[in-house]
């Protein structure tokens, strides 16, 4: 069953929620109330690569290794299109970023699409979201009212700042209130009251969105920072050597706000349990995206290649799902997050989704499999701009093989089983034609059900009015 937003806005205004919920779902209260609630917790510019359990020599996380052991690993999930804003839309409409059109950073989401938020209310959850929104594209310090909220009503929010140790908020008032001292630790304690206070008799959604560990590197909280030596850390093999130094220096930092974020898992998944919410909560634990870190010889995002499109997604819920520490290896890109959730909790998935929902597959219903996520990147902008290297691409990323198209043709082509660390361009090489079409036949089927004609970014620019500087980046202060 899907519904469109008009029809969730008719149902559920005007305090009609209740008859509303009766209504979409055709069930009492009491079955409203035993579906599961979903505590969605994702970090900025986590990088899959980045835990104890996926294996990388450095960074300590024993809360997420933990985690792990008790859910489904996604081993191929990525970001679709790997830049905050635009994952932000994805997560919360299930569309691509050209349906919803935040295809680059500071832009607004239209209030055109069914959010999660509201798909969840109309189905009787509460709904919440504390920290980074990154979503209203009128300033990255002004205050959202809750016409902007996308369907969330308990909102500690601000649009985006990484000055993580004097970070301000916004609640219904437009007051100006700042976390007190990391924000990461705050807001998780923020999180945690939340979840004490849950009487049970409605479910609920949670989102928690951390800013870390998204530079600046050095601002994780001393003790975390004592942790990491810069000249006793492993670089990964495609670190060239030219990039070592800074590539140590940033991965130190990065990897103590990590492991701080990490203490905060653990203190969200202890709260869940003496509360007795545990068993009866997706938990979730993810990335907006990853972050290159010196691999190939670059930083930040946007990129393709793995360091930046791969990130981490554990999906823990031991009602539904019983087998703990299952790898799943089928591609899963961002908009497939919303549909599945709300297939997991039984929640209709309303009209205008693009994405997959995976539930059958998490429950053990669907066989693991092979299929492709499509990665993008639609303008160029910011840290990646032309000058720089930047540029528009579209691809695939398959369980064993990434394939990259530019404006100019085939670029990058990785066999990733036989080269885990994007070494070798296959791209055009006689040795892999067969796979290269076979690929490329995949990415043009994607782009044609997906109405993507691949034009340059300016045309998207231009379509949607968005105003550029040199950089190609909206500009976003006040």
């Amino acid at each position: 069953m899907s519904i469109d937003r008009r029809e969730f806005i008719r149902r559920t205004g005007a305090g009609a929620l209740a008859a509303a919920c009766a209504s979409v779902a055709g069930e009492t209260p009491d079955a409203r109330a035993a579906r599961p609630n979903v505590v969605f917790v994702f970090a900025d510019q986590w990088r899959a690569q980045a835990t104890g359990y996926a294996g990388d020599p450095n960074v300590q996380t024993p809360h997420l290794d933990r985690l792990r052991a008790e859910s489904a690993d996604l081993v191929n999930a990525v970001s679709t299109c790997p830049v905050c804003s635009p994952y932000r839309g994805s997560l919360l409409t299930g569309q691509y970023a050209l349906t919803h059109g935040v295809f680059m950073n500071d832009v607004p989401l239209r209030n055109e699409a069914a959010s999660i938020a509201e798909a969840y209310k109309a189905a009787g959850y509460d709904t919440a979201y504390i920290g980074k929104w990154h979503l209203d594209g009128r300033g990255r310090s002004n205050f959202i009212p809750r016409e902007r909220r996308q369907g969330f009503d308990y909102w500690k929010v601000l649009e985006c700042t990484h000055n993580y140790n004097q970070s301000p908020y916004y609640a219904d008032a437009p007051e100006k209130l700042f976390w007190d001292g990391y924000d990461a630790i705050a807001q998780t304690r923020d999180a945690q009251q939340y979840l004490r206070d849950r009487t049970g008799e409605r479910p609920f959604l949670l989102m928690l969105s951390w800013g870390p560990p998204h530079n600046p590197y050095e601002t994780a909280p001393e003790e975390f920072r004592r942790m990491y030596d810069p000249d006793a850390l492993v670089l990964r093999e495609n670190v060239p050597d030219d990039a070592a130094a800074w590539a140590r220096r940033d991965l130190a930092g990065y990897y103590a706000h990590c492991s701080a974020l990490d203490a905060c898992v653990g203190d969200l998944l202890r709260t869940l349990d003496e509360t007795g919410l545990a068993e009866n909560t997706v938990f979730v634990f993810t990335s907006d995206h990853g972050d290159m870190l010196g691999s190939q010889g670059q930083m930040r995002k946007q990129r393709p290649y793995d360091e930046s499109i791969r990130v981490p997604l554990l999906l823990r819920y031991p009602a539904a799902l019983g087998r703990a520490g299952r790898v799943i290896a089928k591609p899963f890109g961002t908009p497939d997050i919303m549909p599945t959730l709300l297939g997991l909790c039984d929640v209709p998935i309303t009209a205008g989704v693009e994405g997959a929902d995976h539930a059958p597959l998490l429950r053990g219903e669907e066989r693991d499999g092979d299929g492709a996520a499509l990665i993008a990147c639609y303008a160029p902008f910011g840290e990646w701009t032309r000058k720089s290297g930047g540029r528009e691409y579209r691809g695939v990323r398959t369980r064993r093989h990434t394939y990259v198209r530019d404006l100019d043709g085939p670029w990058l082509l990785y066999d990733n089983e036989a080269d885990p660390f994007q070494m070798r361009n296959l791209a055009d090489a006689p040795s892999a034609r067969s796979i290269q079409a076979e690929l490329d036949a995949m990415l043009r089927q994607i782009l044609r059900e997906r109405g993507d004609a691949f034009l340059p970014g300016d045309r998207y620019i231009q379509q949607w009015g968005y105003p550029t500087d040199e950089t190609g980046t909206v500009p976003y202060t006040p």
